[in-house]
């Protein structure tokens, strides 16, 4: 049995698939849980303390420090003081391929893309330079200082010095952690797949043969969450997406999203957000990964 869903947020554009996040807390503390996807992820620490597990393994990352999230491991990070300042940076490994099938394609990229080679997840502070640039581009892009396609050739040079500084370091790797998340992708699948219903530890036990008392204990060791506040956030995350993208009523948002019960929705959206469905609908903030 396993279920093939993957992150269901997308990142980046067809015309700009290049994809920056920004998320600093102030004394608050935060939790994106585990997910995975196809893109190539860069996790750079600009400044505080940022807890980061990637294929199960857990680090704490400190001012400068970078990590490398090779497509389809699960990862999570999170802050328990909230002190932090980090970025995040997302691409199909395809973006800086020269699309020719030479040896750069055959040897590096795919295998990078396919799980036969990965990028050792931790990279302390080598690419904190190269960090500082793709933000420096992000920031004159928003405040268009510059074109999308000058800011999109600045960016696939930065990346392609960036995959460069792996391999001269010895960064790139076999990968022999390809089949390890097996188990914990099949749980993290199926609750992606059932979120919007019905959802607990005994159904969630019953499916995979499991006690609840162990389904609880498994998921706060391997994930650091408990089941039902990661089912709320992707309930929520959800919810954000469809008053983004549809004109439809919050109740209706509500509904959709697995909640029976409207008022506990906007009780738990604000509590999370900091603000209600509707006023996020006129905003529309971007503030998770």
């Amino acid at each position: 049995m396993y279920f093939e869903l993957k992150e269901n947020k997308p990142h980046g554009t067809k015309d700009d698939p290049f994809s920056t996040y920004h998320i600093k807390n102030a004394g608050r503390s935060f939790q994106i849980p585990v997910h995975w996807h196809d893109e190539f992820e860069i996790i750079y620490v600009k400044s505080g303390s940022l807890l980061v597990s990637i294929s199960g393994e857990n680090y704490i990352g400190k001012s400068g420090d970078v990590f490398v999230v090779s497509p389809g491991n699960l990862h999570f990070m999170g802050s328990q003081t909230g002190t932090v300042d980090y970025f995040t940076f997302l691409f199909p490994l395809k973006y800086i391929s020269f699309r020719s099938n030479d040896i750069l394609d055959d040897k590096l990229l795919e295998p990078l893309n396919n799980g036969h080679l990965m990028i050792s997840p931790r990279v302390k502070d080598t690419a904190k330079e190269l960090c500082e640039q793709l933000i420096e581009i992000y920031l004159a892009k928003n405040d268009e200082r510059e074109s999308i396609i000058t800011a999109q050739i600045k960016t696939k040079t930065v990346l392609l010095q960036f995959i460069l500084e792996m391999w001269k370091k010895g960064f790139v790797t076999e990968n022999d952690t390809s089949g390890r998340n097996t188990v914990e992708k099949e749980m993290i699948s199926y609750i992606q797949q059932s979120f919007t219903g019905e959802i607990s530890l005994k159904k969630f036990g019953e499916q995979f043969h499991l006690s609840e008392k162990y389904v609880s204990q498994y998921f706060k060791e391997h994930f650091h969450i408990t089941l039902s506040k990661y089912v709320t956030y992707l309930r929520l995350e959800h919810a954000k997406q469809l008053l983004q993208n549809l004109d439809i009523p919050v109740t209706e948002v509500a509904m959709l999203s697995g909640y029976q019960n409207v008022s506990y929705f906007i009780r738990s959206f604000k509590k999370t957000y900091g603000v209600s469905p509707l006023k996020y609908r006129k905003n529309e903030p971007s503030t998770w990964i």
